[in-house]
């Protein structure tokens, strides 16, 4: 039989941390081992119970989701970090993926999606809201740093695969990076199997994350 999820959830408002505690609990392979008012209770929680997923909440008081999710992800990496906060900013969705979060929900967010997000992110994928995945590619094409290159690119990504990182961040599809490269779709494909390797990425929400992470963007075309 399978181990069920173990979670924390922390947030700072009673109704909405209890309540998510108990709708988490109703499912049949999910278990909450704890929850948290606030970023130092959840890093505190993490460390007593070694979850394999945190929903955590951007905005508390004291210590904020966005330094909790660092240090988590810094002390605690086999245990993953889903943002579920009301805020969906550029800034705020910035943050919580490049303090090392594999997800990103809003509280609009149905029972279905969240339990989605909490097995895939248990599994190490990644999972962003479709609205956050929305605003992600739309800041790619406003001011950002440019491409790195050479030995400034992580987990040993050549110039071209950091290329087709930034292309997929961008939201460009095979076939598209394809065009803007002078390439075949077959080569892109190539390249996306060794970035993927690489860098330990299984799906393309999860590369937008990591190219976020790591300033693997396209500057403003």
């Amino acid at each position: 039989m399978t181990e069920p999820v173990r979670i924390v959830v922390a947030d700072d408002q009673t109704a909405v941390r209890e309540g998510l505690a108990t709708m988490l609990d109703l499912l049949p392979d999910v278990t909450v081992v704890a929850t948290a008012a606030g970023g130092a209770e959840a890093v505190a929680a993490v460390a007593a119970h070694a979850p394999d997923v945190v929903l955590m909440d951007l905005h508390m008081p004291g210590m904020d989701g966005v330094t909790a999710t660092r240090q988590i992800a810094a002390d605690h990496p086999d245990t993953r970090v889903v943002v579920l906060t009301t805020f969906a900013d550029d800034q705020s969705i910035l943050a919580g993926l490049r303090a090392g979060a594999i997800g990103y929900l809003t509280k609009e967010a149905g029972r279905d999606e969240i339990a989605r997000a909490v097995h895939a992110a248990a599994a190490g994928q990644g999972v962003l809201d479709a609205d956050v995945q929305r605003r992600l590619v739309a800041a790619t094409t406003a001011a950002t740093p440019p491409v790195p290159a050479g030995p400034a690119l992580p987990d040993g990504l050549t110039p071209r695969e950091g290329e087709v990182l930034a292309l997929i961040a961008a939201g460009l599809t095979n076939r598209e990076i394809a065009a803007e490269l002078f390439v075949s779709e077959a080569t892109v494909k190539t390249h996306i199997n060794n970035l993927f390797t690489k860098a330990r990425l299984r799906d393309r929400a999860q590369a937008v994350r990591y190219a976020y992470q790591h300033a693997v963007v396209l500057p403003d075309r």
